[in-house]
């Protein structure tokens, strides 16, 4: 397993890391088994969406602003409820088959990290395991 640090610059925010679990595929001697993302925080997320038009990513967003508003009758005294409830929406994990040592996303999926409590420093883990 490894760790990855990602530091975020907005509130609400999803960082293509894509590349990135790529990057650990190839160091790993897996040609065929399962990435595996796991974000332990619970206001951030990690998800698979398109990854070619910069404006789903954007209106992903202002979707999540719109079903869970900053302000709402909620009880957290943090203040960050809406962010608890966009990353139980995104979820916390998410896997991709490996075969031939290739990633099997979609002609358009990219694997995003998803803040929703920014700015921050905050830590991803990627497992590669044999299948």
């Amino acid at each position: 397993m490894t760790e990855h640090i990602i530091k975020t610059s907005s509130q609400d925010q999803m960082i293509n890391i894509t590349n990135l679990v790529r990057q650990e595929v190839q160091k790993s001697s897996v040609r065929d088994g399962i990435a595996v993302v796991f974000v332990p925080h619970t206001t951030a997320g990690v998800t698979i969406n398109e990854n070619a038009d910069p404006d789903v990513v954007h209106d992903l967003i202002s979707i999540f602003r719109r079903a869970f508003p900053e302000s709402g009758s909620y009880r957290h005294m943090e203040g960050n409820s809406h962010a608890h409830a966009k990353a139980s929406m995104t979820g916390s994990s998410c896997t991709v088959i490996i075969e031939n040592g290739i990633l099997q996303l979609g002609t358009w999926q990219g694997i995003y990290f998803c803040e929703f409590d920014g700015p921050r420093t905050r830590k991803i883990y990627i497992k590669i395991m044999q299948g």
